[in-house]
């Protein structure tokens, strides 16, 4: 394992070359986000893109959310939502939505689970008429457990 200049473990320095208005625009981006360096907020779009690539390709289990904005007065919306959360009860953790106005709603649901169910999921939640807007943003980290898997209950708790 690299150690950086001060000894820490898991640190390596490497070069990167950009062009100028690339620069310009990391720069800016150090700036409006309050990074202590240009490595440092290289290193979190970087992280993102490993965690977004582990997500697509892997089957790894991971945790994350799943944000919908919504048009509550499409028929039958919002019936098929909780439908498909409660389908997926197994990664559906929990869910708090929030009245944005008379008929938008945002929604945000914890998820967990291996990363192509809960983009599956995801899916099939975008992708409904009325659905606005959203995104499954996922993180290679898991909770502990805090319910059994509705197959896996208790012999005699139903």
């Amino acid at each position: 394992m690299a150690r950086g200049r001060n000894g820490n473990a898991g640190v390596s320095r490497i070069g990167v070359s950009l062009p100028a208005h690339l620069l310009e625009a990391l720069d800016g981006l150090v700036a409006r986000h309050g990074y202590e360096s240009r490595s440092q907020a290289i290193a979190e779009v970087v992280h993102e893109k490993v965690l977004a690539s582990r997500g697509e390709l892997g089957d790894e289990v991971m945790v994350g959310t799943i944000t919908l904005h919504y048009d509550r007065q499409v028929p039958g919306l919002q019936k098929r939502l909780a439908d498909i959360q409660y389908e997926n009860i197994d990664e559906v953790i929990s869910s708090l939505h929030v009245h944005l106005s008379e008929n938008q709603v945002m929604e945000v649901i914890l998820v967990q689970g291996r990363a192509p169910r809960l983009s599956a999921i995801a899916n099939e939640m975008l992708t409904r008429r009325g659905v606005i807007g959203g995104r499954l943003q996922l993180h290679a980290a898991a909770i502990p457990p805090i319910q059994l898997p509705a197959h896996k209950a208790r012999p005699g708790s139903r």
